[in-house]
C-alpha cells in the first residue's frame, strides 16, 4: 500500500510540475523565472526581448545572442539577432533561408531553403523551396507531406499536433501522430479548424458536419453548421438552431439553448456570453464564471483570467473563481495552470497551485 501511495504521489508531482517556465522582468530589469514556488534569476543584465510558452522561453540577451531556457538550463542558439518563434514546447529560429529548431535540449536544422513555416506546441510545418515541398517535424522526425510541380501552396490548417492539407493530386488529407489519413478528393479546399488530436470541418460531399477524432472520421451533425472551433480533444459549434453545442469522444451535448453572443475555444477551455453572463466549460463541465461581461479576458490550458468589475484580476482555475489582485490596470498572462499578473510598479503576483506569491 505504501508503494502504491508513493507511485501516486510521484505521478501527481510530475503532472503538477509540467509547467516549467513563467518568465518576467522585475523592477531591477533582472530576467527571472517562477517555478515550484520560487523566483529564479535567469539573467542579471537586461535582455532585449523574450517569447515564452509553458515549458520554454527564448530571449535575446544583452549581447544580441538568442538563448533558450527550459526551466533548468540555458543554451546559446545563435550569436546574432534572428527571427525566432516559440510554442509551449518548441523553439525555431531562421538565419536567411536556414530554419533551425530546438526541442527538449536538442538543436537541429530543418531546412537550408525554408519558405513559410508554422510553429505549434508539438509540430513544426515548413516549406522547402529546394524540393518544392511542405514538410512537418514531429517527435524527432521530418516527414514530407506533399510536393508540387508548380506553385507551392501551404497547408489548409495547422493545429497543435495535426495538419490538414491538399496534395498536388487534389486529395484532402490529415497528418496526425506521424501518419497521413485521406479524407477524399474534392475540387475545392475545405475550411477546417483544429486543436489537439481533433479536426472539424463541413463535408461538402456528404453535406454533414464531421470531425477527424484521434485517427477516425465521424459525422457529428446531419447538416453543415455555420461556426465551429476545436480545442484539446473536443469541438464547440453552433448548430442550425443557433444552439451552442459541445462534442467530445463521440458524444454531443448543448452548452446553451439560448444562443451565445460571443464564444471562444482554446486548449481545454470554451467560454461564452449568454444573456449578459460569462460562462466557461472545462473538461465538459459548464460553470457560471461571472454575472457580467468582462472588459477583457484570456484563456489558455484549463484557466480563464478576466478583468473583474472593480478593475482587478480574477480567474477561474481548478473549478472555482478566485481573486488574484484588486490592483487596477494590471496585465496578466497564463503559463500552464499558473497565472502571472504584472502590477503598475513592475512588481508581480503569481497564482500557482492554489497559492499566491509576490515579487
Amino acid at each position: 500500500m505504501k508503494i502504491i501511495s508513493l507511485i501516486i504521489f510521484v505521478l501527481i508531482t510530475f503532472f503538477s510540475s509540467a509547467q516549467d517556465v513563467l518568465p518576467m522582468l522585475d523592477f531591477n530589469n533582472y530576467f527571472k523565472n517562477f517555478k515550484d514556488g520560487f523566483f529564479q534569476t535567469i539573467e542579471l543584465q537586461r535582455i532585449e526581448d523574450f517569447k515564452a510558452g509553458d515549458n520554454v522561453v527564448g530571449y535575446i540577451d544583452v549581447r544580441g545572442n538568442l538563448v533558450v531556457y527550459d526551466g533548468k538550463t540555458k543554451m546559446n542558439l545563435a550569436n546574432l539577432k534572428v527571427d525566432y518563434q516559440v510554442s509551449d514546447n518548441l523553439l525555431t529560429w531562421k538565419i536567411g533561408t536556414t530554419l533551425n529548431m530546438w526541442d527538449a535540449g536538442v538543436k537541429q536544422t530543418l531546412s537550408f531553403n525554408a519558405g513559410e513555416y508554422w510553429v505549434r506546441d508539438n509540430i513544426i510545418v515548413f516549406e522547402d523551396t529546394r524540393f518544392n515541398s511542405v514538410n512537418t517535424y514531429h517527435d524527432g522526425n521530418i516527414i514530407t507531406l506533399y510536393t508540387s510541380a508548380g506553385e507551392l501552396r501551404g497547408p489548409d490548417f495547422v493545429g497543435e499536433n495535426i495538419v490538414a492539407f491538399q496534395d498536388n493530386g487534389g486529395f484532402n488529407k490529415v497528418f496526425w501522430e506521424g501518419d497521413i489519413y485521406e479524407i477524399d478528393v474534392w475540387h475545392d479546399r475545405y475550411y477546417y479548424d483544429a486543436g489537439t488530436d481533433i479536426l472539424a470541418f463541413n463535408d461538402p460531399i456528404s453535406g454533414t458536419f464531421a470531425v477527424f477524432d484521434k485517427g477516425g472520421f465521424m459525422d457529428v451533425e446531419e447538416f453543415h453548421v455555420p461556426k465551429y472551433k476545436a480545442g484539446r480533444g473536443f469541438v464547440v459549434y453552433e448548430n442550425r438552431n443557433e444552439e451552442l453545442m459541445y462534442y467530445n469522444n463521440g458524444e454531443t451535448k448543448a452548452l446553451t439553448n439560448f444562443g451565445a453572443s460571443k464564444w471562444e475555444v482554446k486548449d481545454d477551455v470554451a467560454v461564452w456570453i449568454e444573456n449578459g453572463f460569462f460562462y466557461a466549460c472545462v473538461s465538459g463541465e459548464k460553470t457560471e464564471v461571472a454575472r457580467y461581461i468582462p472588459k477583457d479576458y484570456l484563456i489558455k490550458n484549463d484557466v480563464v483570467v478576466f478583468r473583474n468589475l472593480m478593475g482587478g484580476v480574477s480567474a477561474f482555475v481548478n473549478g472555482k473563481v478566485i481573486s488574484v489582485t484588486t490592483q487596477m490596470n494590471s496585465e496578466y498572462e497564463i503559463y500552464g495552470s499558473s497565472i502571472l499578473v504584472k502590477l503598475f510598479n513592475n512588481s508581480y503576483v503569481v497564482y500557482s497551485k492554489g497559492k499566491k506569491y509576490t515579487l
